[in-house]
This record gives C-alpha cells, sequence and structure tokens, in this order.
C-alpha cells in the first residue's frame, strides 16, 4: 500500500478511503476509462478529457502510475515518445470503472431528482 495510505490517513478498517485515494479525484477516473480502450499517448489522453490542464493531467497520471495503477513507458526518440497503459492492477478496476459509468448514466445524467431528495 502506498505510504500515504498508511496511518494515520487511513486505517485498516477502511478500505473504502484507501481506494477512493486511489482513484478519487476529477480526473484519474477519467484517465483510468479512457486507457481500459488500450494503450494511450499523453496528448490522446488529453484530447479525451477536455478541460484538464497539462500540468495536472501530468500530475494525476505520476500519482497513478507512483500507486501502480497504470504503467508509463518512455521511448529515447527525438522528440520523446511516452505511453500510458493499465497495469495488471489497474485492470482490476474495469469492473469499478464500469459500474460507475452505468450508475453515472442512470443517475447523474437523470433530470429527475432521487427519491431521497423528495422525501422532505
Amino acid at each position: 500500500m502506498p505510504p500515504r495510505f498508511q496511518e494515520p490517513y487511513c486505517s485498516a478498517g477502511c478500505p473504502v478511503e484507501a481506494a477512493l485515494g486511489l482513484i478519487g479525484g476529477k480526473w484519474k477516473g477519467i484517465a483510468l476509462y479512457h486507457l481500459m480502450s488500450g494503450t494511450l499517448r499523453f496528448n490522446e489522453i488529453r484530447r479525451r478529457t477536455p478541460g484538464v490542464t497539462q500540468r495536472m493531467l501530468t500530475t494525476q497520471l505520476r500519482e497513478l502510475e507512483a500507486d501502480g495503477l497504470i504503467v508509463r513507458v518512455v521511448y529515447p526518440e527525438v522528440p520523446p515518445r511516452v505511453e500510458y497503459s493499465l497495469s495488471a492492477k489497474g485492470k482490476t478496476l474495469e469492473p469499478v470503472i464500469m459500474a460507475l459509468k452505468s450508475w453515472g448514466e442512470t443517475h447523474a445524467r437523470s433530470p429527475q431528482p432521487f427519491a431521497a431528495d423528495t422525501a422532505a
């Protein structure tokens, strides 16, 4: 487990906090979703995620790499070519990402309020 999720940040009884810490944030889940389709270069990921700055995407990809969820390969060319792909550990997130996608399609895009919101 990465050092940032060791005590006191996440107790052993809180695996949800640890999981959300690894994939949480606005851009990590989106990057993981796009990488499910296969290996992508940095600019392709950026094109698929409008609104993200180059600096923020770089930071998010570095964190995903440090946490072992993606693999970054730098080719010694001029100009350098960098490709990103899901690691074996990252591929285990596919059902989670697809469940989030399905939930978002059903609930987040729905113009109707949630039942709990109307019960007041």
